[in-house]
């Protein structure tokens, strides 16, 4: 078995390295970022929603559930775990649960706000999160589906939090 050491790098690297490999891009968590705010912030850019993407990548706690997610889902779809834990994370059944828990730890990095943008994206399955549901392609994405969807609230609530921060450094200049 193969070992790398476990410095702050190399965990980030591995994480963005087997987001990658079972397909999730930056891109596609950036485009539920924007998904989630564009309609509070008119003058809202790609680039602003990506910066907050990637702050978000950085944190161990994150990378953390990523990285036992993701691969929970491979060795389902390997057919590694006995069953029933199996069957229920292929099958993503609905009263398993363990997998939004997961994504939960992501999104209470950023509060509240986290929670309530990570139920509304999970409820409407935009973009990626529309893809990696399907279980046509022969995946298991029942872990990646819910942090695809935690990564992009907890990036959208930390935005949130900047500009609210912003908003009030400018009025208290101005005042």
């Amino acid at each position: 078995m193969k070992t790398i050491n476990a410095t702050e790098d190399a965990v980030h690297q591995a994480t963005l390295q087997l987001l990658q490999q079972r397909g999730l891009s930056i891109d596609e968590i950036t485009e539920l970022v924007f998904i989630l705010q564009e309609k509070y912030h008119p003058d809202l850019t790609w680039g602003e929603c990506r910066t907050h993407v990637e702050h978000v990548l950085t944190k161990r706690e994150v990378q953390n559930a990523i990285l036992t997610g993701i691969q929970l889902d491979i060795l389902a779809e390997q057919g590694a775990l006995a069953p029933p834990l199996s069957d229920m994370i292929i099958q993503d059944e609905g009263l398993y649960g363990i997998d939004e828990v997961l994504a939960t730890s992501i999104i209470h990095i950023y509060g509240s706000i986290g929670l309530t943008n990570y139920g509304y994206i999970d409820r409407l399955k935009p973009g990626v999160l529309r893809r990696l549901n399907d279980k046509s392609s022969g995946k298991v994405h029942t872990f990646l589906d819910d942090i695809a969807g935690a990564l992009a609230a907890a990036a959208a609530a930390r935005l949130s939090h900047n500009r609210k921060r912003q908003k009030d450094e400018e009025q208290r200049m101005d005042a």
